[in-house]
C-alpha cells in the first residue's frame, strides 16, 4: 500500500518525511564519522607503535607508564632466543608465526651484523668508518588472539628483533562509547526534528487554516466573507485568489437565486389567492353533485397545493437571506403534542401510537412556525408508514435543551437516499413515493425553521424497520 494512503495527514507526512530524510543523513554521517575516527585512532596506534619500537631499539627495552597496561613488547636475538618479554605478552602470539614468509607483518630479514673491532680493516687516514648496517621498519599488522585483538610492529636490527603489539581493548572501549553517544543522540535528535518541522508544517499550512476558517463560516450570512492577501506567502496567492473569485461568484449567484425565488413566490401569492377565491364562488354556483362541482373541487385542491408550495419557498427565501422573522413567545410544547396526538386517532386509527412526553416542557419560539415543523414530522411518520405499524413520540428536556424524537415504523431508507432526505424536492424512491402526497420542500424547510431557532433536525441512526426525527431546542 501507497505511504501517501495510509496516512491522510499532510502535516504528518511532512513531520515523518523530514524525519526520515534527517534520519538516514544522521545515520550515513555518524557511520561516516565513527569509521574515520577509527580509522584516526588505527594511525595513531601505528605512529605509536612505530614510535616505541625505534625508541627501544637503542636502549634497553622499557614502556611508557600510560602504555604499560596494553603495550606487550618481545625482543629476540638472531637465533630466535627471547632476550626480554613483557608480562602482558599473549601466550598464543609466537614470533616465528609472526616473521613467517606469509605473515602481513612482512618482517624484515637480519641485516649483516659488523665484523669484531680486532677484525675491521685498517683504516686510511681520513677515511671515514663504515657505517652500521640500517634498522629495518616492518609493516603494522593486526593479529587476533584468543582473548582480544593486537596490533602489532616489528623493527629488525643487526643484533635484535624487536617486536611490540598494542591491544584494541583501549580503542574498543572508546568506539563503544562514541557509538553509545550516535545511539542516544541520533534519536534525541530525530525527535527534534520531527517537532521541529511539526511546527514548520503548521506555519507553512496557516493560509490553508484561513481558507478552511473562512469555508467553515460561510453561510447564507456569511457569503461576502473574503481572505485578505496582505502577507500571504507568495506560494498562497494564487489559491486564496480562486478562493475569493469563488466566493464572490457564489455570492451573486446565491443572491440572484434567492431573490428570483422570494420574488416568484411574492408574485405569485396574489393571483393564487384571487384563483382559489373565484373557483371557491364558481363551487357554489355550480350544481351539487354535478360533474362541475367536483372538477371544480379537484381545481381548489390544486390551487391550494400550489399555494402551500409558493409559501413554503417564500418562506426558504427568507430563510437563505437570513430574514425569517421570528415572533418568539413562550410555547407550552407538551400540550402542543398533547393535541397532536388526538388528531392522529383521527387521521390514523389503525397505527399505534406510544407517547412519552414530560410535562409543562417550555420554549421560546415563534408557535406557528414550531407548529409546522411537528405537524410535518407527524405527517411524514403516518405517510411513510407501514399498514398496522406503529409511532412513539418522546420529549424530554435535559439541561437547557428539549429534544423532540419522533419515531415510526417504515421500510429501511438507502443511504444513498439518508444524505439527500434534506435536500429540496427530494421525495426518496419514487416508486414507493409516487402515490404519496408531497414535494420535498418539508424536511428542508423544518430544518431551516429550526436553525432560525437556533436548534437543529436531524434523522438519527434507528434499527432496521424504523425511522426517526430528532428536533432539538434551546430552553
Amino acid at each position: 500500500m501507497d505511504f501517501n494512503l495510509k496516512i491522510r495527514s499532510f502535516r504528518l507526512r511532512i513531520a515523518l518525511l523530514s524525519a526520515s530524510l534527517a534520519g538516514s543523513a544522521l545515520i550515513g554521517f555518524g557511520f561516516a564519522s565513527w569509521l574515520l575516527i577509527y580509522k584516526t585512532k588505527i594511525d595513531a596506534l601505528d605512529a605509536e607503535i612505530k614510535s616505541q619500537l625505534l625508541a627501544n631499539i637503542t636502549r634497553p627495552p622499557r614502556l611508557d607508564n600510560r602504555l604499560q597496561k596494553s603495550t606487550a613488547l618481545l625482543v629476540i636475538n638472531r637465533d630466535g632466543e627471547t632476550l626480554y618479554q613483557s608480562n602482558n605478552w599473549p601466550s598464543d602470539l609466537n614470533s616465528t608465526t609472526l616473521c613467517s614468509p606469509h605473515s602481513e607483518l612482512n618482517c624484515q630479514p637480519f641485516p649483516p651484523s659488523l665484523p669484531p673491532r680486532q677484525q675491521r680493516p685498517f683504516l686510511i687516514p681520513n677515511q671515514l668508518p663504515p657505517l652500521p648496517p640500517p634498522m629495518k621498519l616492518s609493516q603494522v599488522a593486526t593479529k587476533q588472539t584468543y582473548q582480544e585483538v593486537w596490533r602489532i610492529g616489528v623493527i629488525t636490527s643487526p643484533h635484535h628483533r624487536l617486536i611490540i603489539a598494542i591491544s584494541f581493548s583501549e580503542i574498543d572501549r572508546e568506539m563503544n562509547v562514541i557509538r553509545n553517544v550516535f545511539l542516544i543522540a541520533v534519536p534525541v535528535v530525530l525527535i527534534l526534528v520531527a517537532i521541529a518541522a511539526w511546527w514548520l508544517s503548521g506555519t507553512a499550512l496557516q493560509p490553508i487554516r484561513k481558507v478552511t476558517t473562512t469555508i467553515r463560516g460561510v453561510t447564507v450570512k456569511g457569503l461576502n466573507q473574503r481572505i485578505p492577501m496582505g502577507t500571504t506567502d507568495v506560494e498562497f496567492v494564487e489559491l486564496i485568489a480562486v478562493f475569493n473569485q469563488m466566493m464572490e461568484r457564489l455570492e451573486r449567484s446565491f443572491q440572484q437565486a434567492s431573490r428570483f425565488s422570494g420574488d416568484a413566490a411574492h408574485e405569485l401569492k396574489t393571483p393564487l389567492a384571487i384563483l382559489q377565491g373565484e373557483l371557491e364562488l364558481a363551487l357554489q354556483k355550480a350544481e351539487p353533485a354535478s360533474q362541475l362541482q367536483q372538477s371544480l373541487s379537484n381545481l381548489i385542491d390544486e390551487v391550494r397545493r400550489l399555494s402551500s408550495i409558493v409559501r413554503k419557498l417564500l418562506l426558504l427565501s427568507l430563510a437563505d437571506a437570513g430574514q425569517m422573522r421570528l415572533y418568539q413567545i413562550d410555547v407550552n410544547l407538551s400540550q402542543i403534542l398533547a393535541d397532536m396526538v388526538e388528531d392522529i386517532d383521527i387521521l390514523a386509527p389503525d397505527l399505534q401510537v406510544k407517547t412519552n412526553i414530560a410535562a409543562d416542557i417550555w420554549v421560546k419560539a415563534d408557535q406557528d412556525l414550531l407548529i409546522q415543523i411537528i405537524q410535518n414530522l407527524i405527517s411524514n411518520a403516518i405517510k411513510y408508514n407501514i399498514p398496522s405499524g406503529w409511532l412513539k413520540i418522546d420529549c424530554q428536556r435535559k439541561n437547557n435543551l428539549v429534544y423532540l424524537t419522533v419515531t415510526n415504523s417504515s421500510q429501511d431508507i438507502s443511504p444513498q437516499d439518508k444524505e439527500k432526505l434534506f435536500e429540496r424536492f427530494y421525495r426518496g424512491d419514487l416508486s414507493r413515493n409516487r402515490q404519496i402526497e408531497g414535494i420535498g420542500l418539508g424536511l428542508s424547510l423544518s430544518r431551516e425553521i429550526a436553525r432560525a431557532h437556533n436548534g437543529d433536525l436531524q434523522l438519527d441512526d434507528t434499527s432496521s424497520g424504523e425511522t426517526a426525527f430528532t428536533l432539538k431546542l434551546s430552553v
